[in-house]
This record gives C-alpha cells, structure tokens and sequence, in this order.
C-alpha cells in the first residue's frame, strides 16, 4: 500500500520538526558542543545495537574510507555543531528554514564534483526556496516567546545555518559512491555517528572551558537531550528510508521535507506562538522549492 510510504515520509517530516523544537532548551542549557556530544554517543549506541540485530555490518564498502571520514568530520561533527549552535541562538523556525538550503546546496555541490549538471527545474526551485528563507528572515519579526527569542547578530546565525545545511549536504552528497557500492544506509549512517562520537570524545579531553557543559547533567535533562537525537537519527532517518525503499523518490523527498512547516504548528501548540505572515509564506515557498528540485 502506498499511503504507508506516504505517511513514513510525512512522518519523518514531523519527527524532524518535533526533535528541534525538543532539542532547543537542553541545547541552550548545556551549550552546542556538550549537547552534541551526549546526542552521537548515545544515537550511535543505539543505530550499532539495530545494526547488529540486524546483520548490516557486512554490507559496509570499506574501500570508500575517505568518504566516511570527511562524512564524519564535517557532515556529522562540523554540521551537527553548528547546527545546534544555530538553534541555540535562532530558535527552530529559522534553523529549519536555513536546513531548506540544503536541497539546492547539495545540487550545486553535485554539479562542482560530480559533474551532474542541474536542470532548469533544479535552478528555479533552488530559487524559490532562497526566496522563501529571505521572506522570513528579513520581513518577520521574531515574536516574544522563549524559542522565538534570538542571541547575537543575524549575520551570525546566518553564517551558523549556512555553515550547518553546507556541511551536512557535503556528508550525505559524499557518502552516495559507497551507498552505490552497496553499503545499507543504516550501517553507513552508525559508522558515521560512531566516528563523529569518537572524534567529539577525544576533543572533549581538552580541558577548554568552551567545551565543557554550562550545567549538570541531571536523568531529566539527560532524557531531554536524548529523546530529540533518538527521533532523528532513529525513528525519522528510519521512516524516510523505508519511503526511499517503496515510494517514488521524488515525492518521498517532497513529503520528508515538511518540516519548515511543520515547526510552525508545533510552535503554537507549545507556546500559542501565531506565525505570522511572511513567516508562514517564506516556509511554503521553501518547501516549494524542494518540491520543484525533488520533481525536476
């Protein structure tokens, strides 16, 4: 049946959008670095366990050990940083909307190394979709609320967003030769949070007060810290790989790409938190243009 892959895919959509609204008051607690740390220890314990209940280990394609370490090192360590960081300081409703870059950055990225030369289609939905962000950044007003509220200059948390969706479209984008050669997503996708998780241990070790936890970590935030990287990592990354496996590619990207909008429903139903005009006109227009990308 096909409405289950649809449901997967929107499904993703909402885990997505529900885990960075999840994730942004244990991230502002802690701080991006140790916040991030305890999410890929504990998400890569968990896609190891699945992995080996389920026999993926073999499949991986150890010849392609370059793509996996720069997948590490930038897709998951750099990427998740400062993403978090940028949540830490935008709150989730531009973070998502800067996420949405992702689609027309991996295009232009795939077009620079691997020579995939982008439709006509391609280009206009990466325009729409910078037309959509640009609606909301600069004529929405972020409203008085506590995930609304923003930290330090625009020109910051832009670079922080663009920094994020570059690096973590880098990851995925790099990684598609050894997924060609047969590697199971999910296996790729525990050696990558083991890596990032061993890479951010060790320099963890430095005694820099920059990396070290703004507060205790109590069960209670330690739960709050978990919960958001679990539906992520696990329940929505699994979602969207079973549309991948028994949908149309196409709309299973569409569907898994909601979150944008998605974020804003979430926000009301948390804190009242009305969006207003341009912001909910710049989240369609930006999932518009995925979908035209997706489609192309």
């Amino acid at each position: 049946m096909l409405i289950l892959p649809a449901l997967a895919s929107l499904g993703a959509s909402l885990g997505w959008a529900t885990g960075i609204v999840l994730a942004q008051t244990p991230a502002r607690k802690l701080g991006a670095f140790e916040f991030t740390r305890i999410q890929l220890i504990a998400c890569a314990a968990l896609l190891s366990l699945i992995c080996s209940l389920f026999g993926y280990w073999p499949s991986i394609q150890w010849g392609h050990w370059p793509a996996y370490l720069t997948s590490i090192t930038l897709g998951i360590a750099v990427g998740n940083l400062t993403m978090i960081e940028c949540l830490r300081r935008a709150g989730p409703r531009l973070t998502e909307l800067l996420l949405a870059l992702k689609a027309p950055l991996v295009a232009l990225m795939a077009f620079v190394w691997l020579q995939e030369t982008p439709a006509v289609a391609e280009a206009i939905g990466g325009a729409i979709t910078l037309a959509g962000i640009a609606l909301a950044i600069f004529f929405d007003r972020p409203k008085d609320s506590p995930s609304e509220a923003r930290s330090g200059s625009l020109a910051a948390i832009l670079l922080l967003g663009f920094t994020a969706t570059a690096c973590q479209g880098l990851g995925f984008l790099i990684m598609k030769p050894a997924m060609q050669a047969g590697t199971e997503p999910l296996a790729a996708s525990a050696i990558r949070l083991l890596g990032a998780a061993f890479l951010i241990s060790l320099v963890a070790l430095w005694p820099a007060k920059a990396l070290q936890g703004k507060c205790a970590v109590t069960p209670q935030l330690l739960g709050r810290t978990v919960l958001p990287g679990v539906i992520g990592y696990g329940l929505s990354s699994s979602l969207l790989l079973y549309a991948f496996a028994n949908f149309d590619a196409g709309v299973a990207a569409v569907l898994g790409s909601l979150s944008p909008v998605l974020v804003l429903p979430i926000l009301y139903l948390k804190e009242g938190s009305i969006p207003r005009p341009p912001a909910l006109l710049g989240a369609i227009l930006a999932v518009s243009g995925t979908a035209v990308i997706a489609f192309a």
